[in-house]
């Protein structure tokens, strides 16, 4: 037994050297060093062109066509499909149904469908009222419809019927045949490569400062996505594009913290892991409609206990008091809250036109937006303020708007009071644009115009990883990190980090317009839109051309909680994923592909 204990722990110890071996090689011939980065430059550059390239083609190529779910015949001359779970009906252009008729009004009622294939009928307060089957219906209260049902909205008659198992076969071969899914096999492949690659480059660059932190970290996220691809596989799931683009700039994540902060690079993959699992449960869990809408109230509590206990606690960093110390972690609350925020605001909406759920949503985003100033976080309270926007307008009656305009107003008035009077605030909008003014240059200037300049310097290629200089510059692995990519990996990847972005946002908006759910579609462009924000706000404020927000790069910057919440977030878009088989949070049966019970 100890002669096989000896063999083992020898085999382990040769493994466990090969790393410091290679890197004792680079050290020792420098020119080895320099000959390895000069050529793995345009091997990254291709390596990222693939990867990237490969996904976007496939995400921007779907169509996500929509699905016809049952008809709602009205009176003998018009025979509407139903393509989506909740639609209003009315005599209103605005309306999902518009029946042109005097006797209804112009947002009558809205007919949903649930998981289980279930339609319901809920009268808006109309003024000539509705009846099904010739019992009249009170307001607000919810009625199922069953195939034949007479559905009376004043003078008109509605009918509902389903859908054909003919018709719902040709959904089912239409979808099939016109979903495409790149194969995530050549992606995950050349990823791996380039993860290797990217630590034998770290070692030439970082010599000393290189740790086992790095190399541990770079084979437990190859490891990680391999085994979540080949987990799905087995759950007959085979789009993978929308993870593919995450894992990829996961990496750089690690890549630049190990430039900057190379004894943190382990923290930072536990969060990659962490995040992982968040968007697996989350879209497991995104799956069941009646259930996600139901946490509502848990994701309320959640919010405000987070917001208060990081007022109440916050440490100020960077002007904001915005991070909590937990021991010896360092924590970011708002990034969560910005989940129950999407969470919240598309369930409470979800409900269409039930004002006490708009009413408070808005009380529950003033509250937001109140924590926020009082933390000085100008950022994230752009980024929330935009979101309670898009929330708001997505479905609004005219009570609505007027709660919204209140709300919009008093929000946007504190913000302004509060951030106007923080100096900090005042001293990034003043050094806007004037960057290299001399009176700026060497002070409130000096970490953009540094930027800026690291950036020219990496040209299309890059310096190599390790090979920069920037990440001496403090916040350069979080507000400035776009530059610190330039700057090292290239403007070529930093441009496709930026594209891999627009693209999810992109395919999120074609999604939602084939979308299940008004929930689906409401979060799908909350989340969309929190991406594009955070992207504009770090990538042009780093360069000078907005005021620098201290807002991070999704999935790209340095922090545990912002990388968490971007697979949050991702998990909203996934969601919305409406193609056959792509998305883990669609259920096959929910696609037609197991035993549905329709009710209808």
């Amino acid at each position: 037994m100890e002669i096989i204990l000896g063999i083992l722990k020898g085999i382990g110890g040769f493994f466990a050297g090969i790393p410091q071996a290679i890197a004792d090689v680079f050290t020792l011939t420098s020119n080895v060093g320099q000959i390895y980065t000069a050529f793995a430059r345009w091997i990254f550059i291709l390596l990222a062109l693939f990867i990237l390239l490969t996904s976007i083609r496939s995400l921007l190529k779907s169509r996500n066509p929509s699905e016809v779910w049952a008809y709602l015949n009205i009176g003998d001359y018009m025979n509407v499909p139903l393509r989506h779970w909740e639609n209003v009906i009315g005599r209103a252009r605005s309306c999902d149904i518009q029946i042109d008729d005097m006797s209804v009004s112009r947002n009558h009622g809205t007919l949903t469908r649930d998981n289980s294939g279930v339609w319901k009928y809920m009268d808006l307060g109309s003024k000539n009222g509705a009846s099904v089957n010739g019992r009249r219906v009170r307001p607000n209260a919810e009625v199922q419809l069953k195939a034949g049902d007479r559905l009376q909205l004043g003078g008109a008659v509605c009918t509902l019927f389903p859908i054909s198992i003919e018709e719902r076969r040709n959904n089912i071969q239409f979808r099939q045949e016109d979903t495409v899914v790149a194969s995530p096999w050549p992606s995950l492949v050349a990823l791996t490569v380039f993860q290797i690659m990217t630590v034998i480059q770290l070692m030439i660059g970082l010599g000393e400062k290189y740790n086992a932190q790095i190399t541990i970290s770079f084979l437990g996220i190859c490891v990680l996505m391999w085994i979540y691809v080949l987990f799905l596989r087995g759950m007959k799931r085979r789009g993978f594009e929308m993870e593919t683009i995450a894992f990829f700039l996961s990496t750089l994540s690690l890549a630049v913290t190990a430039t900057c902060l190379p004894n943190q690079v382990f923290k930072q993959f536990i969060t990659v892991v962490m995040g992982v699992v968040l968007f697996f449960f989350m879209c497991t869990w995104l799956r069941d409609l009646p259930r996600t809408i139901a946490l509502k109230k848990v994701m309320y509590v959640a919010a405000v206990l987070l917001l208060l206990f990081n007022v109440f606690f916050g440490t100020t960093k960077n002007g904001a008091s915005n991070w909590v110390q937990l021991g010896g972690l360092t924590i970011q609350p708002s990034e969560i809250v910005k989940l129950a925020f999407i969470w919240v605001g598309a369930a409470s909406l979800d409900e269409l036109f039930r004002r006490r759920n708009t009413l408070y949503f808005t009380i529950f985003a003033v509250f937001c937006f109140g924590c926020l100033a009082a933390m000085s976080d100008f950022g994230t309270a752009m980024i929330f303020f935009v979101i309670f926007l898009i929330i708001s307008f997505l479905r609004s009656g005219d009570f609505t708007k007027l709660i919204v305009i209140l709300g919009v107003t008093f929000a946007g008035g504190l913000m302004i009071l509060k951030f106007a009077s923080a100096s900090y605030v005042a001293s990034r909008f003043a050094v806007w644009g004037h960057a290299w003014d001399p009176e700026f240059i060497s002070n409130t200037g000096f970490q953009m115009t540094r930027a800026m300049t690291a950036a020219a310097s990496g040209g299309f290629v890059g310096l190599g990883a390790g090979e920069g200089w920037l990440n001496g510059i403090i916040a350069s692995e979080t507000d400035l990190v776009f530059c610190v990519v330039t700057e090292e990996w290239g403007l070529l990847i930093a441009l496709l980090a930026v594209a891999a972005i627009v693209t999810l946002s992109v395919f999120a908006y074609r999604s939602i317009l084939a979308g299940r759910s008004t929930y689906y579609t409401i979060a799908a462009c909350s989340a969309m839109a929190i991406f594009l924000m955070q992207t504009s706000l770090n990538v042009l404020g780093s360069v000078n051309l907005l005021p620098l927000t201290g807002v991070a790069f999704p999935f790209l910057s340095t922090g545990g909680t912002s990388m968490i919440a971007s697979w949050g977030l991702l998990a909203f878009l996934k969601a919305a994923d409406t193609r056959q088989n792509a998305s883990i949070a669609v259920s096959l049966k929910d696609k037609g592909l197991g035993e549905e019970v329709d009710e209808i």
